[in-house]
């Protein structure tokens, strides 16, 4: 059992500080403002990370169609084994090859389902917003995946002013 904390009278930017007699590590009690600030960060981060699902979903889409090419350029050119090795004609039974194309594209359909989802519930709640330029400033960053000079150009204002936008947006936003 670790030995009791004991206060510390002195004082650093507001915060006191506990140490653990042994260690001598420091624990910092924030105050209330401190937390607020922290719980509104945690609270932002929930709602990017909410409205990067859609982007998730077609980077994920971007990929299995890459292996499903790949899958088939295989088959089509089989012996493009650059070893120096001879090697067979590789014509075997080709349902392990459409059971893996099959596979792979039940994966892209049920992918592309989930996409399709969260593009709508993504997009109602950024309907929700009652200020334009937040609601643009959102559809842009997250569903068109714009960066924030791009963003700027398109709706003529100054990217620190998009990334304000982007801030009010953000508290506006309810998920």
């Amino acid at each position: 059992m670790l030995p009791p904390i004991r206060r510390r009278s002195h004082r650093l930017s507001g915060s006191t500080v506990l140490r653990h007699r042994k260690t001598e590590s420091r624990v910092m009690i924030v105050s209330n403002k401190e937390a607020k600030v922290q719980t509104f960060r945690e609270d932002n981060e929930k709602k990017k990370e909410f409205l990067r699902k859609y982007r998730k979903h077609g980077r994920k889409i971007s990929r299995v169609e890459s292996e499903l090419e790949e899958i088939r350029l295989m088959k089509l050119y089989p012996s493009l084994n650059s070893d120096g090795m001879p090697h067979g004609s590789n014509q075997s039974d080709l349902s392990d090859y459409a059971a893996e194309l099959t596979e792979k594209e039940e994966i892209l359909y049920l992918e592309g389902i989930e996409q399709v989802k969260s593009y709508k519930d993504i997009s109602y709640k950024i309907n929700q917003l009652e200020n334009e330029d937040e609601r643009d400033v959102l559809f842009y960053r997250y569903i068109k995946d714009k960066r924030w000079w791009e963003i700027a150009e398109l709706m003529g204002y100054s990217e620190r002013w998009i990334t304000e936008l982007h801030g009010r947006a953000l508290a506006h936003l309810k998920i």
